[in-house]
């Protein structure tokens, strides 16, 4: 018997990366800036000074990525493909050699017999069109559609699965209420404006890619298994907040066709009189999935607490009457995220029991570690604590299907070592380390051990 946790036969294996975190070439062949590029290069908001401005160098470099890829033994790759790369200023005219380089990235895929499955959007919008307002403004939505239907239609002859959005918690609440991500803000009813829009943006999306005739359609979502700190009510209240603010501000919408009821609790003044909601807005958000995409990392632990900001007009969208406690009596990850596997498959049944038949099949989209990986004598990197990570949570991904819920798919986060957001190149989740400096790669414990799970579960499914 195999130590590897079994999986059934048709069951998707593969790994993931995005665009600005890996592909660097910022300024080559017509791609416009983004949003990450304006913050990348703002002095004092990324660790270090660090852009994406070579990142992992993969524009160039993606025939060596797919080997590793191919060596590896994926069923599939999630990219993601970058906006401004193909539509430079966010809406006008299409920028052929962009388009191009994600052509030859599909057939270098296809060549090696790896299934591609595109991310339409990972966090870059075209800087452009956060000059007019940006996820706040409905346009912004309007234009990604636009967008949408260029990629699909370019590329969805050679493309079976496809996302619309990667972790729109991202995007509002980092990016236009705490600060933390591009484009910087931190606002109130703009956060939740743009969490509203980037749900009209999928809604528009899906039915680009309906129109272009996409096989599988979905979003990923970063679903939160929230813990109270203690079993005082005042806590328990204050996880139905913070569930209200990470989860079902997406997943009421896009799985039951609905608002949260718990919203006016979460957010109080901010949500009254929110006029960027317009009549079959629902109806557009909620449009049958072929898949659901989930990215998991950890639980959060929350505390119930007063409001930061005591002026209701000052107030941004995240200051919800909770704050985040360490969990005690568990091994924390060099982002200092609890390491604990069977809140994965927590997260995953309560998510089943919630929506029922409306929960699509599940494709786990990210999950993976940063550790503070280092190169041994031997020129090799030996991080034990990443292969460990990986092997409970398939283990607790497995609970959870042997529990009913139905997941199609595992991708692991990430393929590279990459330009980790605001922390610069301070924190590597790659199975396979980059050198910044040389740009060599070179694979890690993490990735032989994924490789020997694959190629053993080849041999399994060549026996039955």
């Amino acid at each position: 018997m195999s130590d590897f946790p079994r999986f059934p036969s048709g069951f998707v294996f593969g790994a993931a990366t995005a665009s600005y975190q890996i592909e660097g070439a910022a300024r080559e062949d017509g791609r416009g800036p983004s949003i990450w590029d304006t913050y990348s290069h703002t002095p004092g908001l990324v660790a270090d000074g660090d852009t994406g401005d070579v990142a992992c160098d993969h524009y160039h470099r993606y025939p060596q990525d797919v080997a590793l890829l191919r060596d590896l033994g994926v069923d599939s790759y999630r990219f993601s493909v970058a906006w401004p790369r193909v539509v430079p200023d966010g809406s006008g005219p299409v920028n052929p050699k962009g388009l191009d380089f994600y052509s030859r990235l599909v057939d270098e895929l296809l060549a090696a017999g790896i299934e591609p499955a595109a991310t339409l959007y990972h966090w870059d919008l075209p800087q452009a069109l956060e000059d007019r307002g940006g996820w706040r403004v409905r346009e912004t939505a309007e234009r990604f559609a636009e967008y949408t239907a260029v990629v699909a239609g370019h590329l969805g002859d050679r493309i079976p699965r496809w996302i619309t959005l990667n972790e729109p918690w991202c995007s509002a609440f980092l990016g236009y209420s705490v600060g933390r991500h591009a484009p910087g803000a931190r606002e109130g009813r703009g956060a939740l404006a743009a969490a509203h829009h980037l749900l009209v943006g999928h809604g528009l999306a899906v039915q680009a890619l309906r129109a272009a005739g996409a096989r599988e359609v979905g979003i990923t979502l970063n679903l939160d298994h929230n813990l109270p700190a203690t079993d005082s009510p005042a806590d328990r209240a204050a996880v139905v907040r913070a569930d209200t603010h990470h989860n079902l501000v997406w997943t009421e919408p896009i799985l039951a066709g609905r608002y949260p009821a718990t919203e006016e609790e979460t957010w109080g003044e901010l949500i009254t009189g929110q006029d960027f909601r317009l009549d079959g807005d629902l109806e557009l958000i909620s449009q049958p999935l072929d898949f659901l995409g989930v990215n998991y990392y950890r639980p959060i632990v929350v505390a119930d607490a007063p409001y930061r900001e005591s002026d209701p007009a000052r107030r941004v969208a995240t200051d919800n009457r909770y704050a985040e406690v360490r969990m005690p009596g568990v091994r924390h990850t060099a982002m200092d995220w609890p390491v604990a596997p069977g809140t994965f498959t927590d997260l995953l049944v309560r998510l089943k029991q919630r929506y029922g038949d409306a929960l699509p099949p599940v494709h786990i989209t990210e999950n993976g570690s940063a550790e503070d990986d280092t190169v041994s004598a031997d020129g090799a990197v030996h991080d034990t604590d990443r292969v460990a990570y990986l092997r409970d949570h398939l283990v607790a991904l497995r609970a959870a299907m042997d529990a009913g819920v139905d997941v199609r798919g595992y991708y692991v986060w990430s393929l590279l070592d990459n330009f980790e957001w605001a922390f610069g190149y301070g924190k590597r989740f790659g199975i396979v380390r980059v050198d910044y400096r040389t740009q060599a790669r070179t694979p890690k414990d993490s990735y032989h051990w994924y490789r020997a799970m694959l190629a053993d579960r080849r041999r399994g499914l060549t026996r039955s």
